[in-house]
């Protein structure tokens, strides 16, 4: 199954350069509120990423083997989510790319994992079609990153973003995601 979400980490970040076809998305706009996630992190760039020596394909091989999902305390659910923050400028810089889960208290945080802040904002949360979440995920940053920056409801905040792995994704071969887009 760790192949799986290997997978994703490989072709989320891969999308970047990525350009799609005449399929539009439309989003939908929510107010988010401020969370806590705790869980492993590391700081890399979209370049390093497409350059083979990226760490997103690391972080999820090692979260699903180790099983760390179950490790982490205070839990406000079974999803996990893969954050990505503390961007440097924009899709060009560095940035945190955060593995882990929603939490109700960032106490006592296992050692080698983090706790982080993601601020209340609005976000523009693009949900992927089923299938295969290698494919679903890769196709939908596919559609993000093709549309202009006011398009998703306002310009890109570059604060956090994240994809929300939940029960709809538990099949990796006919999974869905929702994918959460920061934005002014």
């Amino acid at each position: 199954m760790s192949a799986y979400w290997v997978v994703i980490g490989v072709l989320a970040i891969g999308l970047t350069m990525s350009t799609a076809g005449s399929v539009q998305l439309t989003p939908k706009i929510v107010e988010g509120k401020e969370f806590t996630v705790v869980g492993i992190s590391t700081r890399t760039t979209n370049a390093k990423e497409m350059s083979g020596k990226g760490a997103i394909a690391q972080q999820w091989d090692r979260f699903m083997k180790e099983g760390l999902l179950s490790k982490i305390p205070n839990r406000v659910d079974s999803n996990s989510l893969a954050v990505y923050t503390d961007y440097e400028s924009d899709a060009n810089g560095a940035y945190t790319f955060l593995l882990g889960a929603r939490v109700s208290s960032a106490d006592n945080v296992p050692s080698g994992m983090v706790a982080k802040k993601v601020p209340a904002r609005r976000y523009a949360v693009f949900t992927s079609e089923k299938g295969f979440v290698g494919k679903v995920v890769f196709e939908t940053w596919s559609r993000i990153w093709a549309v202009p920056k006011s398009a998703p409801g306002g310009n890109r905040a570059y604060q956090a973003d994240f994809e929300a792995y939940d029960q709809r994704a538990a099949d990796p071969q006919n999974a869905q995601v929702d994918i959460y887009i920061g934005i002014k």
